[in-house]
């Protein structure tokens, strides 16, 4: 159906109210990031920074700095925790959105995977700080990884399930005649088909478990394995609070899921829309 000139300019124009709502919160991180500490303080606001200063970055980037020492340890340890669950969801969700989709599993177990979700973290804090204590593994990457990695599962295992229902299974039964095992065809068969599924699975379980705050809060007390959220809340805390460094730090710890994000885009799109075609 063809668009009337008032409907493609309604269009054009919640594209760009939509781009402004979004992006103008990272655009004052950034002009924060930059200026002066009198500019941040100044009333009436000031929106264009009267000099640009860099010298946070340079400060947040170098080891042998107070500040820089702990933004890198706490970059470090969120790529550990990040990086380390998002490869052990997707790697775990795989068989079992597998048994899901093509075995019938029990949906009602997968229901209940997602009910996880639903509960508030606060539930589970008290039984996993008591076991974690008992076994002396608190303030440690691992640690984090573990509990990420069951967070992160029955999202990961439903969007993957979602994903191979709509994969063409006479292609697995053709390989299944020819003598293959179930193993040999979801890594031979089914993984080609659903590399984009992949990617959007484990770019969205990288961004839920780089965001999170809560559990790494609790679970850790100095720079050895906090995760950049609590790192930010530290750079806050002060009796004195630089905004600009506050700013600084935001803006290099969105730049790691920011450009993951621009590399899948393709394969995050794709892997989001496979699931919502199933006829």
């Amino acid at each position: 159906m063809k668009r009337t000139a008032p409907q493609t300019a309604a269009i054009y124009v919640s594209a760009v109210m939509l781009a402004c709502f979004t992006v103008a919160p990272l655009l004052w991180l950034v002009v924060m990031s930059v200026s002066a500490p009198t500019d941040l303080t100044e009333v009436p606001l000031r929106w264009i920074p009267s000099e640009f200063d860099i010298s946070r970055y340079a400060a947040l980037l170098d080891i042998d700095g107070g500040s820089g020492e702990r933004f890198l340890y706490a970059l470090r340890n969120s790529l550990l925790t990040a990086g380390g669950a998002t490869f052990a969801a997707v790697i775990l969700s795989i068989p079992a959105a597998y048994a899901f989709s093509r075995r019938n599993a029990s949906m009602v177990l997968l229901f209940a995977f997602l009910a996880t979700i639903m509960m508030p973290p606060i539930t589970y804090i008290l039984p996993l700080y008591s076991t974690f204590s008992k076994f002396g593994m608190l303030n440690h990457t691992a640690t984090l990884v573990i509990v990420y990695t069951a967070m992160l599962l029955p999202f990961a295992t439903w969007l993957m399930k979602a994903n191979i229902d709509v994969l063409p299974v006479e292609v697995e039964l053709a390989a299944f005649m020819e003598g293959a095992s179930t193993a040999y065809t979801v890594r031979h068969v089914v993984l080609p088909l659903a590399l984009p599924a992949i990617a959007a699975t484990a770019m969205l379980s990288f961004l839920v478990a780089w965001d999170e705050f809560f559990y790494a809060l609790i679970f850790t007390n100095d720079q050895s394995a906090k995760t950049l959220p609590v790192a930010i809340a530290d750079f806050s805390a002060g009796r004195v609070t630089d905004y600009g460094v506050i700013a600084s730090v935001g803006v290099l710890a969105t730049l790691p899921p920011a450009i993951l994000a621009i590399c899948f885009q393709k394969f995050i799109v794709s892997g989001l829309v496979a699931g919502s075609v199933k006829g």
